[in-house]
């Protein structure tokens, strides 16, 4: 985001500091993620649509779980390293005593399982939803409800765009081609690029927690923090402009990163997800059309309040909801680099939220411990698997705080982060985030 305001308020523009982050499409199974060795890189024959045909190209394949594991060999002994420890010697950034495969074994078999027809039940819900509002607001066309419906209409749009992520993952069915489908179609309805997310995405989920590599709300180092000038860090740490973020980083990224999630020669991407990025471009394109089309049909101002305003509600949900999960929790929670960083420690950092009504409504993506380190389990399926998890997590699992019907208490756990959550340390491979007292 702040890439693209620096550029937008004719200011200098960032640097690129570290290297282009893993984002191989190569897709590991169960066993490989047991393995205790550590692995550098791995190298598998990749299928490719020239080989196989448009018709099998296996898309949901590139998200469905990380393409690089690194257990290391001390993995098998953190275990050892832990047994005795108090609840007054816990340490976050420590390494746990248990490994990927030891969650993985203690989630019900039935969990794994993708029901095709259920996920498409919740899109028909969520879509059937979307245009009753619609059609009620453009009835009624009364402004004592139009804000009642922005309010509701942006929860649905957050809604769909949580159906489309799971498309991403591949937990919506075990048909990539479906997936595809219902993923272009819901999130070119709220103007986000479906490929160009996905793969972004995928690079998050594989580096979470990594402090250079990870791709969403990822710490700015200090060298990074200090270079940034005194309207780039209003911008993105006073409410409410980094709820207003995503569009700005669909176009830029985040800073010291570069590239655009709809140019397909971006360095998001590798050569053969170039012609998945365009098509993805050209459907946002057409919905972008077809918006600007309406606009001369029920005119700009009737868009502004049926389209637009909703839309802006989504984003802020994004905004809010992505951070909040790797941010904001009492205790400090540790970012790693180098040889601390692991797949499993890294997934570790991420937070459970509750939303209380909120929830159920957008298909409980507060359950995100269980989510990164097994983005395929299907989303009504995550808080049983979490439940089966928490034992074997111990400590490394952090309650979530309690809501009551709307989540208004995480209006001021978001204010105390964005005044605390400043920068890492540009050294060190388990570090913390550090306040800026200035800014404070």
């Amino acid at each position: 985001m702040a890439s693209w305001v620096l550029s937008g308020y004719g200011l200098r523009p960032i640097p690129r500091l570290y290297s282009k982050p893993k984002t191989n499409n190569v897709v590991l199974d169960s066993i490989s993620i047991q393995s205790q060795l550590r692995v550098s890189r791995v190298h598998l024959p990749a299928f490719s649509s020239n080989h196989l045909g448009s018709k099998y190209r296996r898309w949901a394949l590139n998200v469905s779980t990380p393409f690089l594991v690194e257990p290391r060999i001390e993995e098998a002994n953190e275990g050892e390293q832990n047994v005795g420890k108090g609840d007054e010697d816990f340490d976050p950034g420590a390494p746990p005593p248990f490994k990927l495969s030891d969650v993985r074994a203690a989630i019900p078999k039935h969990c794994w399982v993708k029901d095709p027809w259920r996920s498409m039940s919740y899109v028909a819900r969520d879509v059937a939803v979307v245009f009753g509002l619609a059609v009620a607001a453009a009835y009624l066309n009364n402004w004592l409800v139009w804000p009642l419906y922005w309010l509701a209409q942006g929860t649905m749009f957050w809604a769909l765009f949580v159906l489309g992520h799971d498309c991403g993952h591949g937990s919506f069915s075990n048909d990539p081609k479906l997936n595809s489908v219902v993923g272009h179609l819901l999130h070119s309805s709220i103007l986000v690029p479906y490929h160009g997310w996905r793969i972004s995405h995928r690079t998050h989920h594989q580096n979470h927690g990594h402090v250079e590599n990870d791709e969403s709300w990822h710490p700015l180092t200090e060298k990074i923090y200090k270079n940034l000038d005194t309207v780039t860090k209003i911008l993105r740490f006073t409410l409410p402009f980094p709820l207003l973020a995503y569009p700005f980083y669909l176009f830029g990224r985040s800073p010291g990163k570069q590239g655009s999630h709809f140019d397909p020669s971006s360095d998001l991407f590798v050569p053969r997800e170039r012609t998945d990025v365009i098509t993805s471009t050209a459907c946002w394109s057409f919905m972008a059309m077809l918006l600007l089309g309406l606009s001369f049909v029920i005119g700009p101002l009737q868009l502004l309040k049926l389209y637009f305003v909703p839309y802006m509600g989504f984003v802020i949900w994004l905004d809010a909801v992505t951070y909040l999960h790797h941010h904001g929790h009492f205790d400090k929670l540790p970012w790693y680099r180098g040889q601390e960083w692991s797949y499993l420690r890294g997934g570790l950092t991420t937070l459970d939220r509750d939303y209380g009504w909120i929830n159920n409504i957008h298909h409980d993506i507060g359950t995100h411990v269980v989510h990164h380190l097994f983005p395929q389990i299907p989303h009504y399926h995550l808080i049983e698997a979490t439940e089966a998890a928490k034992p074997v997590l111990g400590k490394y699992y952090r309650e979530p705080e309690k809501s009551g019907p709307l989540p208004f208490h995480l209006l001021g756990i978001l204010i105390r982060s964005l005044r605390k959550d400043h920068f890492v340390s540009d050294h060190g491979d388990v570090v913390y985030y550090q306040t800026d007292p200035e800014l404070k």
